[in-house]
């Protein structure tokens, strides 16, 4: 699978089904960034079945404005319609593949646990 360019408009529906989405917020003009996308095309070969997205944040700012991305490039990682991962930095190859393994041995029932006992103690609060 090839990466993809994701915009405003089909954002909702990539993010919040079940499975892995990696994104990548970049732009044209960010050295990291260009070194950046061959490796994250690479991994989207090898792992077809992550979505491994990309946004444009020029094109898209509303988006990196929502996730308050500050520094480009950022890889963001969602499972199961949750962000469990998000930071700035171009990664190589194998900081990238410990980043998708990390995400794939998530217990989601763990997270979703943690998720709601935070809720929990705010609403409390």
């Amino acid at each position: 699978m090839a990466t993809r360019q994701i915009t405003t408009d089909g954002f909702e529906d990539v993010v919040s089904g079940e499975g892995i989405v990696l994104l990548d917020f970049w732009a044209d003009w960010c050295p990291p960034c260009r070194a950046f996308g061959p490796v994250y095309e690479k991994a989207s070969g090898v792992h077809t079945d992550i979505v491994f997205g990309k946004v444009d944040t020029e094109a898209e700012g509303g988006l990196a404005g929502a996730f308050n991305i500050t520094s480009i490039p950022t890889l963001m990682a969602f499972r199961d319609g949750i962000i469990v991962f998000a930071q700035p930095g171009a990664l190589n190859g194998p900081q990238l593949e410990r980043v998708i393994t990390a995400v794939r041995d998530l217990d989601m029932d763990d997270v979703r646990a943690q998720i709601a006992a935070r809720e929990t103690e705010e609403a409390a609060k």
